[in-house]
């Protein structure tokens, strides 16, 4: 199975727009550094998670 299986590509995305929506909706403006921050953690912590699983799986 190749790396870019793993990568978390639709949750980073989606953490993107969510807390850049949410900011839009509750401040009325998107601050995009802050969703791209947020965005980043949740897809290194998916990534990490996904790869502790399967480490795990193939023992």
């Amino acid at each position: 199975m190749a790396f870019s299986n793993h990568l978390p590509i639709s949750e980073t995305l989606g953490t993107f727009v969510g807390v850049a929506g949410f900011d839009w909706l509750t401040e009325g403006n998107a601050e995009p550094e802050k969703a791209l921050i947020a965005a980043l953690v949740v897809g290194i912590a998916v990534a990490g998670l996904r790869h502790l699983r399967h480490a795990k799986n193939r023992h």
